[in-house]
């Protein structure tokens, strides 16, 4: 299936981690969108882990293929309000 799609952290890891469902709709995309503070994220989780460099290089590798969004102010708002509710939910 073709089509613009805008990624999330959660995306992403499971696209790096080759899961058949994210690969095959993301496969013939016309165009991939990452928010800044989604890279910010996945820096984060490479810095965490026991392969930082290749982490952070896969994560350079992926972000040259795709077209990053800028976070404005309203942006960055609504990112602390949807990851306010995600906590109170108890997630991550």
């Amino acid at each position: 299936m073709s089509g613009r799609y805008l990624l999330d952290t959660n995306i992403i890891i499971a696209l790096f981690g080759n899961e058949t469902a994210v690969v095959n709709q993301l496969r013939d995309a016309d165009a991939v969108f990452v928010p800044s503070f989604v890279i910010g994220e996945l820096c984060y989780g490479a810095r965490k882990s026991g392969s930082v460099q290749s982490n952070l290089a896969k994560i350079d590798d992926f972000i040259g293929d795709s077209q990053i969004l800028s976070c404005d102010a309203e942006t960055a708002k609504c990112y602390g309000d949807v990851k306010n509710k995600l906590r109170l939910k108890g997630q991550p």
